[in-house]
């Protein structure tokens, strides 16, 4: 008897359609964790953005960049993980 609390789509597959879906959820779950490892240190980062801006001449805003590269990987990571995690 297929497992009622699993998708419609996922009842009845063959161990090699498992075996995929096993792997595309890990996949998933290591972007979710590589984002949560981005936020950390956004966290951290987001402690000298504004001594940054407040003292960096000019366009010289290292702290600023670090910082919204973080940001841009979080949001990388976590929509990818989430569609992996999903399996939209």
């Amino acid at each position: 008897m297929a497992e009622l609390q699993l998708s419609p789509a996922d009842r009845n597959l063959t161990p090699d359609a498992v075996e995929a879906l096993d792997a595309r959820r890990d996949l998933g779950h290591t972007f979710l964790v590589i984002a949560g490892q981005f936020a950390l240190i956004a966290i951290v980062l987001m402690l000298w953005v504004g001594q940054d801006l407040t003292y960096s001449p000019g366009w010289a805003h290292p702290m600023l960049y670090y910082f919204s590269f973080a940001l841009g990987g979080i949001a990388l990571f976590a929509i990818v993980g989430f569609i992996l995690r999903r399996g939209r």
